[in-house]
Formats: C-alpha cells, sequence, structure tokens
C-alpha cells in the first residue's frame, strides 16, 4: 500500500495531512487491526474481507448485544415516562387537596371571599392579555432569546430520556408573529386556572359541599395514582430485568450503542481519527465508552483491543469535550477490564496513529511477530503472502 496519499504532509500538530491540511482518516478499527499485525491491516485496506466462522459469530453477537442495550434503553425510557406521569397526577390530587381545605375555611380566615374573588378575576384578565399580547408579538425576537446548541442539544436529551415529545413548543422555538410557545400555553393556563377558583368562590355559597365534592376528586384522583405507580413500578422491574441481560451495573446510564446504521460516527478533525463505540455509559457522571469483543476469552486483554479502545476514549473526549476516566474492555458476561487514559496511554494512541497514518503515505507494511498461532487465528490468512502457517 502506499501512493495514495503520496502529497500528504506533516502537519503543524504532527499528524499526516492531505494537501487540503485535513488529518489522514485513521479509524479505531484501523488500529485494532494495525496492532494485531500491519500486513492484516494492510489487506483490510486494499479490500481484502475477513473470513471465518468466528467473524460471522461475532456479528451475530454483536446484534444481541445491541438488541440487549436497546431494550434496556427503551425500558429505562418507558419506567422514567410513567414515574413522569405519575408525579404529575399526584401533583394533581395536592392541588384538589389544598382546594378542599381552602373552601372549608376561606369563610373564617377572610372577610369577604367575594373580594378576593375579583382580585382572582382581575389577575385572571391580567394573564389573558398577557397571553394575547405574546401570541401576537415577536418579543423573543426583540429580546434576542437564543438558545445555544449546546442548550438544545442538552433539553432534547431530556426530553429522550422520558420518551416525551415537548408539548408547548419545538426544541428550539424561537416564537414570532402570531405564534405561540410554552410560555403563551403557561400565561392561558393561567388563566384558566385563576378564572375558574375565581368563579367557584362566588358560585359555591355552600362552601362545605364544595370541600367535600373536592375531597372527593382528590380520592378518584388517588385511586387513578396508585395505578399509575403500580405501572411505574412494573416498568422499574422490567428496567432492572433488561439491564442485568446487557450486563450493566446498577446506576449506569447507557447514552449510545451502535448499530451501524443510525449511530452518529465520531470524529477527531485534528487526529483524522474516526470510529464508533460499542456502547458510551455514563457512570458517576463521566462518559464512558465500552467495547464488547466475543469469541475466547483471553488470560489478559489483547494490546489490539487496548488501543482500539484508547480510540474510543479519545473520540468521547473530542466529541464531549470532557475527559473519560477509562474506557471498558469487554469479554462475554463477566470478564471486564478498565483501560486508563493517562499521559502513557495518549501517547500511545498518538504514535499509532501518526505510525498508520506513515503507512498510509509511504507503504512498506510488515509482520511484526513469529507467532504462528497470531497467524492462524488471522481472517485475512488466505491472502496473505508472508503467512506463518
Amino acid at each position: 500500500m502506499g501512493g495514495v496519499f503520496l502529497g500528504a504532509k506533516i502537519g503543524p500538530e504532527g499528524y499526516y495531512c492531505d494537501e487540503d491540511g485535513n488529518a489522514l482518516p485513521v479509524s479505531a478499527s484501523d488500529l485494532e487491526r494495525f496492532m494485531y499485525c500491519p500486513l492484516s491491516w494492510q489487506l483490510a485496506k486494499e479490500g481484502t474481507s475477513g473470513v471465518g466462522e468466528a467473524i460471522e459469530e461475532g456479528v451475530e453477537k454483536h446484534k444481541e448485544i445491541h438488541n440487549d442495550m436497546s431494550e434496556y434503553q427503551e425500558a429505562m425510557i418507558r419506567m422514567r415516562r410513567s414515574l413522569l406521569i405519575w408525579s404529575w397526577w399526584f401533583g394533581i390530587i395536592i392541588a384538589f387537596a389544598i382546594d378542599s381545605i381552602a373552601f372549608l375555611y376561606i369563610d373564617d380566615v377572610m372577610n369577604s371571599p367575594l373580594e378576593f374573588a375579583k382580585i382572582l378575576s382581575m389577575w385572571s384578565v391580567s394573564c389573558l392579555i398577557a397571553a394575547i399580547l405574546s401570541i401576537a408579538l415577536p418579543w423573543r425576537n426583540w429580546f434576542k432569546f437564543e438558545r445555544s446548541i449546546r442548550e438544545i442539544r442538552v433539553i432534547k436529551k431530556k426530553f429522550e430520556a422520558t420518551g416525551l415529545e415537548p408539548t408547548w413548543s419545538p426544541i428550539g422555538f424561537l416564537g414570532g408573529w402570531f405564534s405561540a410557545g410554552r410560555t403563551e400555553a403557561g400565561l392561558l393556563l393561567a388563566t384558566i386556572v385563576i378564572g375558574a377558583h375565581a368563579i367557584a368562590l362566588v358560585a359555591a355559597e355552600d362552601r362545605d359541599q364544595a370541600a367535600f365534592i373536592l375531597i372527593v376528586i382528590a380520592f378518584i384522583w388517588t385511586f387513578l395514582a396508585t395505578w399509575q405507580l403500580q405501572r411505574s413500578l412494573k416498568a422499574e422491574n422490567e428496567m432492572v430485568q433488561n439491564r442485568e441481560k446487557a450486563g450493566l451495573e446498577e446506576g449506569t446510564e447507557l447514552m449510545y450503542s451502535d448499530d451501524d446504521e443510525s449511530s452518529d460516527l465520531l470524529i477527531d478533525p485534528v487526529s483524522g481519527l474516526r470510529g464508533r463505540p460499542d456502547q458510551i455509559v455514563i457512570i458517576d457522571g463521566e462518559f464512558v465508552p465500552v467495547e464488547q469483543k466475543t469469541g475466547k476469552i483471553p488470560k489478559k486483554p489483547h494490546a489490539s483491543h487496548r488501543l482500539q479502545l484508547l480510540a474510543y476514549i479519545s473520540l468521547v473526549e473530542t466529541s464531549t469535550n470532557k475527559s473519560p476516566p477509562f474506557g471498558v474492555l469487554r469479554y462475554g458476561e463477566d470478564d471486564v477490564h478498565q483501560v486508563f487514559w493517562d499521559p502513557h496511554a495518549q501517547k500511545h494512541l498518538r504514535e499509532s496513529i501518526i505510525e498508520v497514518q506513515r503507512l498510509m503515505v509511504e507503504g512498506g507494511a510488515k509482520r511484526n511477530h513469529e507467532r504462528e498461532g497470531k497467524c492462524r487465528h488471522c481472517s485475512r490468512r488466505y491472502a496473505c503472502s508472508e503467512s506463518l502457517v
């Protein structure tokens, strides 16, 4: 190999760049193949596909792992959505209970409830006028209310975590002439709620009867909230079962799972590194990449697998602007290893990327071992002229 990037030169950051100044692309899988054997990497670059039962089994196993992760993520969303709905319903119970107490004792506390009803009516009308003006005028543009891309992403993730769509306004909504969002909806809702209380104070001459009706409604909502709580507990049990099936520990939150179709490619424009980790989880507030390996479990993690995981750690750091303390290398369900992101690991990754880029420019990849077993298990052995087997 070599010759494809003949015009490439070492850039200011120390990485090889093409004539346009872009770093030569190196994937995490490239690094894994290169560390296993430079010849295997070269054959893959030349279009030689790996063959063997292990590869087919690995593909199927990765699909199973992704399905388990997806089921866990869906169960987590169902649980959060159920708990959120239950909290709303419980809030309604509290509101009815407060109203019933207020109707029962308002005559004892206030000399003239009708005067208070007038105040509520004026408040309701004020909210209505404010809502109409907010809908009619582009006040957000006048005050230059804009959300940053980071804020929009945070809001989007909050909705995705519960599986709910934004009800009152789209994410990033900026309003305009005769348009409404969450603020306008809140003002209209306040108009209805405050107005209803004003009307109730005037119309409900028998306070005891009104309080009794509100208490009955609160009890009905309590039964409904209990049913919703049962659904939430059931969703939590399903989430726990799916979490255990996916092999995740309690308190671990799944942020991302690779399916090669809908998953975004992570790219570091400075080094040219790119790739998709199998999963990204959140542990103690830290974004941690997870690399799943199938097949025979080794006595200790392979150097090629460690390098691939280091690439994913670097990509997560670039994408989140936050350095992960470590990555997780997983062989099967029980054999789990931490690979730490320290200065030595960062230096090793950098040198490996530059060496792969050098071979892309100059060519000359050679076998880096004298182990027959390594050649025997190589999926591209059939096309290798230097195989020891």
